[in-house]
């Protein structure tokens, strides 16, 4: 493994991140909604379970989902239906006034962490990255150290996010537009619930 596998393995993975998708979305509605703390919270959450689908897919998980169909297909089942479930808490909580107190942080991380959790795409798009920027035959210690890299370069994306989204300014902009805001983010998770459960019909 090389410095500029390395570097071309950080630069898809944070097109990946930053592109619009669950995750982003709960970070940033978590963050705008709850405060700095609970958006460093569900990034540390996101990032702990997409880099843990990076060693995932490093041991061959993604054959595993190739090999057996059924174990991909419960996985996107349960993805879609956490989605679903999530859209339908935030358009009915999108009127509702923002507490005063922020989010507990261990509850935004588990949010996070299950956002990633319920996604069966990570793995299947970090083995494909791998295969494609890493030689074959990586050692622990490489393997280890991709982990690690993907793990703070998610931490880094989303705790920068969390610290943008949090600041006065934008906070009160949120507060003026919090249930068109959260509305139109409840419509765009259902969405993807919808086009997972729809693409699984379709397979």
């Amino acid at each position: 493994m090389t410095v500029e596998q390395l570097v071309a393995f950080n630069l898809v993975l944070a097109a990946a991140i930053a592109s619009p998708g669950p995750a982003l979305l709960m970070a940033v509605q978590t963050s705008l909604s709850a405060g700095r703390k609970a958006g460093v919270a569900v990034g540390f959450g996101l990032g702990c379970m997409a880099a843990a689908w990076t060693a995932m897919a490093l041991v061959g998980l993604g054959a595993v989902f190739r090999l057996f169909p059924a174990v991909h297909t419960a996985a996107k089942i349960a993805g879609a239906a956490y989605l679903l479930w999530l859209a339908w808490r935030m358009w009915r909580n999108a009127s509702a006034p923002v507490r005063a107190q922020t989010a507990p942080a261990r509850r935004a991380f588990r949010q996070g962490f299950l956002v990633n959790l319920l996604n069966p795409k990570s793995v299947l798009f970090a083995a494909a990255v791998l295969v494609t920027v890493f030689p074959a035959g990586l050692d622990a210690a490489a393997s280890a150290l991709i982990v690690v890299n993907h793990l703070l370069v998610e931490i880094a994306f989303y705790s920068a996010l969390a610290f943008c989204m949090s600041t006065e300014a934008v906070a009160r902009r949120y507060m003026r537009a919090k249930r068109h805001i959260d509305r139109a983010a409840a419509l765009i998770l259902g969405g993807l619930g919808l086009r997972l459960l729809l693409g699984r019909a379709q397979e």
